[in-house]
């Protein structure tokens, strides 16, 4: 398969710059992953949709504050830090804008001295090892001086850092949100539990890797980037509880989908457990786990459009994504969401 077979048209005056208020008035476009039927409604309705005993999967993972803009110890040249993975106590892998200047020992200050930071060593693709420094919790330092890494595509500043957090958010590590639950709002769970549905956790940590561009033509010779996830055993227990009752298990987002379907994968039964999957899911693979899809509207010839064809099939998710470019959905991380049960 092709990476341009995966290509759509999209005006930029569609890429959501902000987030709908309240978080559910975003707009909903539901498929029917059966016949591809298409119908146009508002996040607060997908109540209509779910079913006592159905499974609702979210990824309960909180987006570090990860850009960091300081001053090079000795010159003052100015120096931008992306967190990227934690390797040890305060102990950085990371994306340094330029790079000419972060040579293994120069040393960066941020905030006025809240955080210093020393260059280790370069590892490969050109990212760095940093040691951080600072008197008080690495994280609550980071909170006072970091800024949140918002995809390319939003030039617009964000007011608010918790709108590029889900409600549910808890355990920190992203360097960017599973911006499928970003609909969701508090009160919206409340009256899903009410309705017998259950909600379950599972936590994956979203790289950078997630806006890396597919760059060969052959998607097959495309090399998937790595993420941490976690399976907490009361999750893996409400999900076979749910299989065995009849019930659907729903993921919210391409995240929670491909942590179930990596569990799923690597094991012969979902039960607790953690590691790193470079899952790569596209037309042809067999679903293992998930029975519903709840999601955004994703980049032209990504990984992500590549995942949700796999589940809906191409020909019913190309003509979803003309359906909402002509109907202007609003796209990407801020935008609207789209809903496969």
């Amino acid at each position: 398969m092709l990476k341009s077979d995966f290509y759509y048209d999209l005006p930029e005056e569609l890429i959501a710059q902000t987030p709908v208020e309240p978080r559910n008035f975003s707009r909903l476009l539901k498929m029917n992953r059966e016949t591809g039927e298409l119908e146009h409604r508002h996040f607060y309705n997908l109540c209509d949709y779910l079913r006592k005993g159905d499974l609702l999967v979210v990824n309960d993972s909180r987006v570090l504050p990860a850009r960091l803009y300081g001053v090079k110890e000795g010159t003052g040249a100015a120096m931008e830090f992306l967190l990227l993975e934690q390797k040890g106590d305060k102990l950085w892998e990371i994306l340094v804008r330029p790079g000419k200047k972060a040579k293994p020992g120069s040393r960066f200050v941020f905030g006025d001295g809240v955080l210093k930071a020393e260059i280790l060593e370069t590892v490969e693709g050109g990212n760095r090892i940093a040691r951080f420094e600072c008197e008080e919790n690495f994280f609550t330092a980071l909170e006072k001086v970091g800024q949140m890494p918002l995809p390319p595509y939003i030039t617009e500043k964000l007011e608010d850092k918790e709108r590029y957090q889900t409600v549910y958010s808890n355990e920190l590590g992203s360097a960017a949100a599973p911006t499928a639950g970003l609909h969701f709002t508090s009160e919206m769970l409340d009256d899903i539990r009410a309705m017998g549905v259950n909600i379950a956790y599972v936590t994956l940590h979203v790289g950078l890797g997630t806006f890396r561009p597919v760059k060969e033509d052959n998607i097959l010779d495309h090399k998937m980037h790595s993420e941490h996830y976690y399976m907490p055993r009361e999750t893996a227990e409400l999900i076979n509880r749910t299989k065995a009752e009849g019930g659907r298990v729903i993921a919210v987002g391409t995240t929670s989908c491909r942590t179930l379907e990596s569990v799923g994968t690597f094991y012969d039964k979902i039960e607790e457990c953690e590691g790193y999957t470079d899952i790569f899911i596209y037309p042809g693979y067999e679903f293992k786990v998930i029975d519903g899809l709840i999601t955004n509207f994703h980049l032209p010839e990504s990984t992500l459009i590549m995942l949700v064809s796999a589940f809906a099939g191409y020909d019913n998710t190309m003509n979803a994504y003309k359906t909402a470019v002509e109907e202007k959905y609003r796209f990407f991380s801020f935008g609207d969401s789209m809903a496969m049960l």
